[in-house]
C-alpha cells in the first residue's frame, strides 16, 4: 500500500461512529424507553423489534435524525401501551430523546492527529447523512471542520448521492475512497458508484445500518481497518 501514501487520494469520511460516538447515546435512550414502557406482556427484545420496525417506517417519511427517532418512540409507545399517551407521558418520551442532543461530542481515539496527518497528503471531504442543521451542528462542535475541504450532508447515502458528489467535486473514482463504519451506507453504495472504500467497524453500529459487505471487483479496492488511526499508515 506504499503507493497510496505517495499518490494523492481523495478520502470522503463518514462522521457518526467513524469520527465520534453516536449510536451509543441512542442505545441508552432506547434502554430508558423500554424500561419506562415496562410492558406487561412483551419482552425487551420484542419491544425493540417493534421499535426497529416503526423507526424504519419513520425514516421513510421523516428522514434521519432526532425528530424521526422521537416520532418512532412516541408511535411505538402508542402501539404497545395500554395507556393513552397523555401530555405528561408525551413529555417524558420527548425527554428521553432530548438527552441525546445534550451529549457532548466524544471523538473516537486518535481522530484529530490522524486527520492532521492525512490532510497533509490527501484531499479530505466529510460526508454524512441526516438532518442538515443537526449534522452541521455536530461538525461545528467537534472542532474537526478545519481538516476538511468541504462538508456534505445528504438525505441518504446511496450510489446516486455518491455519484453527485463525484460530479460536484470533479473527483477521479480510481483515487477516491469512502471511509466509514456502515456497510449499508458507507461501503456498499460507494462501491456501487465506482469508488474504493475503507471499512472501519464500530462495535455499536446502528442495527439499521448493518448489512453484508459487498465485494470489490478490481481495479476497485475495499480495505478493512480495525481502527481509524490506521488510515495514516495506509494513506
Amino acid at each position: 500500500m506504499d503507493g497510496l501514501r505517495m499518490t494523492a487520494q481523495t478520502l470522503m469520511i463518514d462522521a457518526d461512529d467513524t469520527l465520534w460516538e453516536n449510536n451509543i447515546y441512542f442505545e441508552r435512550a432506547i434502554a430508558s424507553f423500554i424500561s419506562f414502557l415496562n410492558h406487561r406482556h412483551y419482552s425487551a427484545e420484542q419491544v425493540r423489534h417493534k421499535l426497529n420496525e416503526v423507526e424504519h417506517d419513520c425514516i421513510a417519511t421523516l428522514g434521519y435524525g432526532l425528530h424521526s427517532f422521537t416520532a418512532a418512540l412516541v408511535e411505538t409507545f402508542e402501539r404497545l401501551s395500554v395507556e393513552p399517551v397523555t401530555p405528561g407521558l408525551h413529555e417524558t418520551i420527548h425527554g428521553i430523546a432530548r438527552v441525546i442532543a445534550e451529549q457532548p461530542i466524544e471523538l473516537l481515539k486518535h481522530v484529530g492527529p490522524t486527520l492532521e496527518a492525512l490532510r497533509e497528503r490527501h484531499r479530505l471531504l466529510l460526508v454524512t447523512k441526516g438532518d442538515v442543521a443537526e449534522q452541521t451542528g455536530k461538525v461545528e462542535r467537534s472542532g474537526l471542520k478545519p481538516y476538511f475541504e468541504a462538508v456534505e450532508v445528504v438525505a441518504e447515502k446511496n450510489a446516486q448521492s455518491y455519484r453527485e458528489i463525484i460530479a460536484r467535486y470533479r473527483l477521479e473514482p480510481g483515487t477516491t475512497w469512502m471511509v466509514g463504519n456502515s456497510p449499508k451506507s458507507d461501503i456498499n453504495p460507494a462501491i456501487e458508484a465506482g469508488l474504493n472504500a475503507v471499512y472501519i467497524p464500530h462495535a455499536e453500529t446502528w442495527i439499521l445500518e448493518r448489512a453484508e459487505l459487498c465485494t470489490a471487483t478490481p481495479p476497485q479496492r475495499l480495505l478493512q481497518l480495525e481502527r481509524f488511526q490506521l488510515l495514516s499508515d495506509v494513506f
